[in-house]
């Protein structure tokens, strides 16, 4: 039975976890940083490096502690690499380096958003292929997950994440700090259908986002005289958002049913994927087009390190290991010959500058 110790740093939780190559999670401990960044509203990126360095190594011990293992028997180290912020992610795999070198086991540099992608087969065992919807606060794309390392991208955001949009409309009409949740919340008790909004993107070919537009009708409602219910508000940003999410899922799997007659599951991931009407709207859609809707448990939607060490664990079984330069990656794309996303410079990511913090649905 191999095991895999795995760190994530890549934004604001520091993350080790140590899981079993039968899918037995031995330890999967998050330290969450919202308290530090809270006063800004958004992630500090010096704050949140700092913050991995003081608290990775403790950590550390009590993920190996918890999981009854020593270090010697450990089978490999994995560590997220990229993408995000730079700062956090050399924090993760200089320690990950130390580890291999020290024990003299492989080491695995691990894409964030691949980890997000196979989570499902660690939590599922769903079998190769299935079409993933990656919805998180740096990134909002389909990809076609035929294989560990083989993905092709069917459509991405041209302007911001939906995560990303989340958190700024939930900021600016004062909701609290995560916004994601605080919105979620509020929107409970509002009328979807009291605000108007637009859909952008609805009707149009493809499975390419666009949410900036609907962020700013959102700061435009918020101003207004009068100026709206701040439930209603939410509620019908909510609302919109899962129009758009449905819209484009039914073009992605026509898109990839042309290259996987058979498709059968449609899986969610990221932390977006813990929002409820998200969800349930994707799950209609899913069932209308004849596939499954497959979600990861929310603890495993957020970013943690369980989903790393098993995205290590996928790789080490392949013999996918990597030297001890390998570099950290603040830009990582899972399907780097896909086309460059239209309007966005080719990147796909949220353009809302160094304090954008990444979505995470998690409680404070």
């Amino acid at each position: 039975m191999r095991h895999v110790l795995g760190i994530e740093t890549s934004c604001d939780e520091t993350a080790v976890a140590v899981v079993a190559a039968d899918g037995s999670i031995l330890a999967n401990l998050v330290l969450s940083q919202l308290d530090e960044h809270r006063p800004y509203g958004g992630v500090v990126p010096e704050i949140a490096a700092r913050a991995h360095v003081e608290h990775l190594d403790g950590l550390l011990g009590r993920a190996v502690e918890t999981a009854g293992l020593p270090l010697g028997r450990l089978d490999a180290i994995a560590a997220t690499a990229g993408p995000g912020l730079i700062g956090g992610l050399m924090v993760g795999l200089v320690t990950a380096k130390a580890l291999a070198l020290a024990l003299d086991r492989p080491l695995i540099a691990v894409n964030h958003l691949e980890a997000h992608a196979l989570s499902v087969r660690l939590t599922h065992g769903l079998p190769f292929p299935y079409l993933l919807l990656l919805l998180s606060g740096g990134h909002c794309q389909f990809q076609i997950v035929e294989g560990v390392g083989r993905y092709r991208r069917l459509g991405t955001t041209i302007d911001d994440a939906v995560g990303e949009a989340f958190d700024k409309v939930a900021k600016l009409l004062g909701l609290g700090y995560p916004g994601g949740p605080a919105l979620e919340r509020a929107a409970a008790a509002g009328d979807a259908r009291a605000v108007p909004l637009p859909r952008p993107m609805l009707g149009r070919p493809g499975c390419d986002f666009s949410f900036a537009g609907l962020k700013t009708a959102a700061a435009r409602a918020a101003t207004a005289e009068p100026a709206p219910n701040a439930v209603d508000l939410a509620a019908g940003f909510q609302a919109a958002v899962a129009d758009i999410l449905a819209d484009r899922a039914k073009n992605a799997i026509k898109l990839a049913h042309v290259r996987l007659p058979d498709l059968k599951h449609l899986v969610l991931a990221g932390g977006v994927a813990a929002n409820q009407t998200v969800r349930r709207r994707l799950d209609a859609t899913a069932r209308e087009c004849g596939l499954e809707l497959v979600v990861p448990p929310a603890a495993l939607c957020t970013d943690n390190a369980a989903m790393v060490a098993w995205a290590g664990l996928e790789r080490l079984a392949l013999g996918l290991v990597d030297p001890l330069d390998v570099p950290a990656r603040a830009r990582w794309p899972l399907d780097p010959k896909a086309a460059p996303a239209p309007f966005a410079g080719g990147q796909g990511v949220s353009l809302a500058g160094p304090h954008r913090r990444p979505h995470n649905w998690r409680q404070a």
